[in-house]
């Protein structure tokens, strides 16, 4: 089964990019930084999501987040599914931070459960026919919004989102141009896929 071991997010400058997430996040080797001077301009059709097991850490992570830098979105809220909020790191980088739980239920760890990537897609049907064909199996798809895949033997999951309903989720405009400035470490690269995302060999 394809796994995804870290996704490289392009910045301008790496070195304030590093102090952002070590403050904000403390993310560790599933994200990676390098520098790029690619022009890119508005939404980049993707974002990251931290999940996380209670609301009092979405709150911490937001807030040492905003403390770092970061521009709040769309702040921290109960919802039908939970509780979260998004927010947009220095660099341009879009950030959900989302417990399925309303409560909470213990200490704040600051422990972060999953990393999922999700990709703005045009064609829902071609993009989840192409990832099929290199490997990854589809665990949830609900028609041309949503497709979400196996992430048991990875670091980091992988969902697809239709381009429009993502920038919606991401409280943002749809219209971006130039790089999405994203690159994704796997064993299935090296590609590119049909929206522009470009696949990069774990080595």
């Amino acid at each position: 089964m394809t796994s995804i071991d870290f996704i490289t997010l392009e910045v301008a400058d790496p070195a304030a990019a590093e102090r952002f997430y070590s403050q904000g996040f403390g993310l560790g080797k599933e994200v990676r930084l390098r520098a790029s001077e690619e022009p890119t301009s508005g939404f980049r059709w993707f974002t990251v999501s931290l999940v996380v097991s209670q609301p009092s850490i979405v709150n911490s992570l937001f807030a040492t987040a905003l403390d770092a830098g970061a521009t709040a979105l769309k702040p921290a809220k109960k919802s039908l599914w939970g509780y979260g909020g998004v927010l947009q790191a220095p660099d341009g980088t879009v950030w959900q931070i989302a417990s399925s739980s309303k409560k909470d239920t213990g200490p704040d760890s600051r422990q972060i459960d999953e990393i999922v990537v999700l990709l703005g897609v045009t064609d829902m049907a071609a993009s989840k026919q192409f990832y099929v064909e290199r490997g990854l199996k589809v665990a949830k798809s609900f028609g041309s919004k949503y497709v979400e895949f196996d992430a048991s033997s990875s670091p980091v999951k992988l969902s697809l989102y239709g381009r429009r309903g993502l920038a919606k989720v991401a409280g943002v405009p749809p219209e971006g141009r130039g790089s999405s400035r994203l690159a994704i470490g796997s064993d299935a690269g090296p590609f590119t896929d049909p929206d522009g995302f470009v696949w990069e060999p774990i080595a």
